[in-house]
């Protein structure tokens, strides 16, 4: 409704354990401090780095508080032998600080595998959920005006390899959720990742989830679609398991960097590319804007009863703000509760 104020919202930021340090988060909750009153920022890592950080940072500090938390998972580290080394890393204190209430949702733009065991071991999956999803966004090259943004919804990549039906009629609806919430998509399409679009295309645990989707009359499943379908924007929410899954993202990132370096090398080589390539100068910059993950922030875990959103390794100040406001948008529209009446349906 216009004029409706946001919700107050606390969440929790692991500071620690991303590439370019603790001082990359803080500047972004300095920033949410100053652009959003509604969020209250909670950050948990090393107190000495953080109070030397805003320090040297505009904010507001009766919106940003501060956990101590000595030690930190690097991104080399293997999640399970590190969190049982260190108990008390700041990932696993801001889980534990956010399934007490403290905050509403957590935030990390560290080591992934840690952050989701770090969740699993702190919060509670939701009723009917068997297995959390790791869902990233991706640049599709559908019309922005067409579902709100450029984007779609790709689940699981990762936190659960072997999916089984029920696992993925149930990763359907949270996907479906989670896109009505963000990309404000009232209908989104919901695929299955298949090796054909017939029904009876793909392993028997995509076929069953086929046919019961087909059956639910709250999604809006147009059946099964292939990997060239993915960047064209085909559907709105991709489900596959998540060997499938990462298999898709790396491979994403892959023709990205691909791209890339080939115009790199042809700006290097020759002049008629390189007049060519000034040509096109605005255009490579709206891909560069649309496929740019510092827009939206980071990837959500879903299926627990608390809220996780992943932000990329690499972010800084600006990614770490917007996945800030990601995660106080999804707790401020209760995705949890959209999820549990999708899965009542």
């Amino acid at each position: 409704m216009v004029g409706t104020q946001p919700q107050p919202v606390t969440i929790a930021f692991d500071v620690m354990g991303t590439d370019h340090g603790p001082a990359e988060v803080v500047r972004g909750a300095a920033m949410l401090s100053l652009e959003s009153p509604h969020i209250h920022t909670l950050l948990v890592g090393d107190r000495t780095l953080i109070d030397d950080a805003l320090a040297e940072t505009k904010h507001n500090g009766e919106r940003i508080s501060v956990q101590h938390a000595a030690d930190f998972i690097g991104m080399d580290e293997k999640p399970g032998e590190a969190l049982a080394r260190k108990p008390n890393a700041s990932v696993a204190v801001a889980a534990r600080l956010v399934a007490e209430g403290e905050a509403q949702a957590l935030v990390s733009a560290g080591n992934t595998g840690a952050g989701v065991l770090a969740c699993a071991r702190h919060f509670q999956l939701i009723p009917g959920v068997r297995r959390a999803a790791l869902a990233t966004v991706y640049p599709t090259r559908s019309v922005r005006g067409a579902k709100g943004d450029p984007f779609s919804l790709i689940l699981d990549v990762g936190a659960t390899v072997e999916a089984t039906a029920d696992d993925l009629v149930t990763f359907a609806v949270m996907g479906s959720a989670y896109a009505r919430i963000i990309s404000q998509n009232e209908r989104p399409k919901v695929a299955l990742l298949s090796n054909g679009i017939e029904p009876q295309k793909g392993p028997p645990r995509v076929v069953e989830a086929h046919a019961r989707l087909s059956e639910m009359k709250d999604i809006h499943f147009i059946g099964n679609v292939e990997g060239i379908d993915i960047p064209k924007g085909t559907a709105d929410v991709i489900v596959t398991d998540g060997f499938v899954g990462n298999v898709c993202l790396k491979m994403l990132e892959g023709v990205h960097d691909t791209v890339v370096e080939l115009a790199q090398y042809a700006y290097k080589e020759s002049l008629r590319w390189r007049a060519g390539l000034a040509m096109l100068s605005s255009g490579i910059q709206r891909i560069k804007d649309i496929t740019d993950w510092n827009q939206y922030g980071g990837a959500p875990i879903l299926g627990f009863d608390k809220i996780f959103i992943k932000a990329h390794g690499r972010s800084k100040s600006w990614a770490i703000a917007n996945a800030g406001k990601v995660a106080a948008k999804v707790v401020s529209n209760n995705l949890g509760a959209a999820i549990r009446e999708g899965l009542k349906k």
